[in-house]
C-alpha cells in the first residue's frame, strides 16, 4: 500500500488487518470442511451436494488468497501454522458429520458457516465503507459470493 493509499484510509490499518487474518483463518477452516465432506459424502443422490461442496471449497480457497493478498498490502502477513486458525478464527471449526450420508446434515452444515461468513464480510464491509475503499469492494466482492454460496445449499435443503 502506497504512502497516499495510506494517508486517505480513515481506519486503523492495524485493526483492519487483525480482522482479515481472522476472516483468513475462517476461509481455510470453512475450505478444509467443505473439501473433506465433497471427499466423503456418500448415499443417494450424492452426486449433486459433492459436486457443490468442491465449488464451494475452491471458492473459499480463492478468498483466502484475496485475503493473504490485502494483509500483505497492509504490511502484516496471514497466519502461518495450520495448528493457528481455529484459535485465530472468528468462529469454531464446524465438525462433518459422521454419517456421510446424512445429506441434510451436510447442508445444514455448510449454511451455517455460510451465515456466519455473511455477518463477518457484513460487518468488514460496514467497517470499511467510505474509510477504505479498495478493501472495502474486496470484502463485498467476497460477501456477494458467500450469499450466494447459502442460498445454493439452502435450495438444495428445499429439495
Amino acid at each position: 500500500m502506497g504512502k497516499k493509499a495510506r494517508a486517505i484510509t480513515e481506519i486503523s490499518l492495524k485493526d483492519l488487518a487483525k480482522d482479515l487474518n481472522k476472516a483468513y483463518a475462517d476461509e481455510w477452516l470453512a475450505y478444509y470442511l467443505y473439501w473433506y465432506m465433497a471427499q466423503t459424502v456418500s448415499g443417494r443422490n450424492y452426486h449433486g451436494v459433492k459436486a457443490a461442496l468442491e465449488k464451494l471449497a475452491k471458492d473459499e480457497l480463492e478468498h483466502a488468497g484475496e485475503l493473504a493478498d490485502l494483509i500483505s498490502k497492509l504490511g502484516d502477513v496471514p497466519v502461518a501454522n495450520p495448528m493457528d486458525l481455529e484459535k485465530n478464527a472468528n468462529a469454531p471449526y464446524l465438525l462433518p458429520p459422521k454419517n456421510t450420508a446424512d445429506i441434510n446434515r451436510i447442508i445444514r452444515i455448510v449454511s451455517e458457516a455460510e451465515a456466519e461468513a455473511i455477518e463477518v464480510y457484513n460487518k468488514l464491509a460496514k467497517k470499511t465503507f467510505g474509510k477504505e475503499h479498495v478493501i472495502y469492494q474486496v470484502i463485498t466482492h467476497i460477501l456477494s459470493e458467500e450469499i450466494d454460496h447459502e442460498e445454493m445449499f439452502e435450495n438444495l435443503l428445499e429439495r
